[in-house]
């Protein structure tokens, strides 16, 4: 598959950047593929640094938008029925769903970086018809950072660019843990001050 999905990508390099926009505008192609492949692009010499990180930013911003409206005009039963053709299975759906009642309209950005739950985490976002500018922002602000990551140690490899996931891997998880206590402590103390404005009243 990921041959397939390379050809596919290196289809859109003649658009430069306005075809790395297009690229993760596919939900189905791995950002993991696609920005450390600009990376090496940009090793080459054949993209700036900066605009890479921009242009797959804004592309890694608008690849969830197209879950977040199957989510929110077509529900669960047509994410079920065309999920498929995104390589989503229900029990993403469900690890999603779970993931957005207890963690709220912050899982758009705290979600990008948890395994498993990052594409996916757009659908119950779309279903609970979360405000999409809102929900783009979210999404904006949390791949900005992943998407530096990914081209900049793809431009550090240079022809090695295909190990950037293998060198990124280990520490997903404990960024997942960090950003995701973070988060919890923050609900927290929002709802501890809201009990306690409430007790004051």
């Amino acid at each position: 598959m990921t041959e397939w999905i390379t050809q596919f990508i290196l289809f859109f390099k003649d658009l430069s950047y306005a075809g790395l926009v297009l690229a993760l505008s596919f939900e189905f192609v791995p950002a993991e593929l696609v920005l450390p492949m600009a990376g090496y692009w940009v090793y080459l010499g054949d993209m700036k640094l900066w605009l890479a990180i921009l242009a797959g930013t804004v592309g890694g911003t608008f690849g969830p938008l197209t879950l977040y409206a199957l989510g929110r005009y077509g529900g669960r039963p047509m994410v079920e029925k065309y999920g498929k053709y995104f390589l989503i299975r229900p029990h993403h759906l469900d690890a999603s769903d779970t993931f957005f009642e207890k963690y709220g309209s912050g899982v758009a950005f705290y979600g990008r970086f948890v395994p498993g739950i990052r594409t996916v985490i757009s659908i119950p976002c779309g279903m609970a018809k979360m405000n999409v500018f809102k929900f783009s922002i979210f999404t904006f602000l949390a791949m900005l950072p992943i998407t530096s990551l990914y081209i900049y140690l793809g431009f550090k490899l240079g022809s090695q660019w295909e190990h950037v996931d293998e060198i990124v891997k280990p520490y997903i998880v404990p960024a997942a843990v960090v950003f995701l206590g973070a988060f919890g402590l923050y609900v927290l103390l929002k709802r501890w001050k809201r009990r306690a404005a409430l007790n004051k009243s």
